[in-house]
């Protein structure tokens, strides 16, 4: 496949993730739309990386996979967290948080 190929999908995902981020209320599908934007930016660090023909792109893709990893773990357990307390993991209802 062509560079541009890969850069447009990169693009699209990276779009549809900043759309569930914005548009979305509930955490877990905030977090996923995160994941999604980090799996775009490895799809376009890879495809350089290909094209370029250094291993550099891979290197920065497995750190990128490794803080989705650690940014699933935190968010998921503050997302059962405020469940636990609150019964809810609407966004909105985040606002309302103090002390």
């Amino acid at each position: 496949m062509l560079l541009n190929q890969f850069l447009l999908l990169g693009a699209v995902l990276f779009c549809i993730g900043v759309y569930g981020v914005i548009a979305r209320k509930n955490a877990v599908m905030v977090l996923m739309s995160i994941e999604l934007i980090l799996n775009s930016v490895n799809l376009n660090l890879l495809a350089f990386a290909m094209r370029s023909g250094t291993a550099d792109g891979h290197t920065f893709a497995l750190y990128i996979i490794a803080v989705a990893a650690a940014e699933v773990g935190v968010g998921l357990a503050l997302v059962l967290l405020i469940y636990r307390n609150k019964r809810n993991i609407a966004l909105e209802d985040l606002s309302e948080m103090k002390g």
